[in-house]
């Protein structure tokens, strides 16, 4: 097990909105069974604070995530909440915009740069979208997803490495949480797409088109 890439950005951004003196403390969280452990140390070593493992061994979707997450919001009280945009196994994208809709905060989904402004008490957020880039101002406190360009995360040195072992990690569980874990839904079936054919040389351009006509039939 690894950390899901937009995570690791996200959590790159909380550890310099930190050092950036808007930030007091950066606390972690990772969800699933003893493994998760592993990916918490890996997050301290990098700079985090503390880490919280929701111990569960059932499998987690992306609205049972959410409502995890907002049990700990009301329990922590964090000023801003960092998030990786999507899983890279399911590609849900849905964490991110449901833990908002459950705390009512303001959300800024695909964040391309961040800046936290703590003389007015908000956010700016960058985000990319179709048109081009969109500029947002949100009240804190408020969620954030994370993209790609939003940074380039650190890598763990050595002594950080070292001193992640004597960080505290917290274990809670669902119930303790007062959560209740509901399979929302049901996986019927996985499959491997189909064995892409061998490509063909063709000798000049009538043949390619006459392929393109008469097999691919997209002409």
């Amino acid at each position: 097990m690894s950390m899901n890439p937009f995570c690791e950005i996200a959590l790159e951004e909380a550890l310099r909105v930190k050092e950036s003196g808007a930030a007091s403390e950066v606390v972690i969280v990772s969800m699933g069974n003893e493994k998760c452990t592993e990916v918490l140390r890996t997050g301290l070593a990098m700079g985090a604070d503390r880490g919280i493992h929701v111990a569960t061994e059932r499998p987690l979707y992306p609205l049972a995530v959410a409502k995890l997450l907002q049990a700990l919001v009301r329990k922590e009280e964090p000023g801003l909440l960092l998030l990786g945009k999507q899983a890279i196994d399911d590609d849900c994208n849905q964490t991110g915009q449901m833990v908002a809709g459950f705390l009512n905060w303001p959300q800024g989904t695909f964040a391309s740069k961040v800046k936290v402004d703590k003389s007015e008490n908000c956010v700016h957020v960058e985000r990319e979208i179709d048109g081009g880039l969109e500029s947002l101002r949100l009240q804190l406190p408020a969620v954030i997803t994370t993209d790609l360009r939003l940074n380039q995360p650190r890598y763990a040195t050595l002594p950080n490495i070292m001193k992640a072992k004597k960080k505290p990690i917290a274990k809670v569980t669902p119930e303790e949480l007062q959560v209740e874990i509901t399979e929302d839904f049901d996986i019927l079936e996985v499959v491997e797409p189909d064995k892409r054919k061998a490509g063909v040389m063709l000798s000049s351009v009538d043949e390619l088109l006459d392929k393109l006509k008469n097999e691919a039939h997209v002409l």
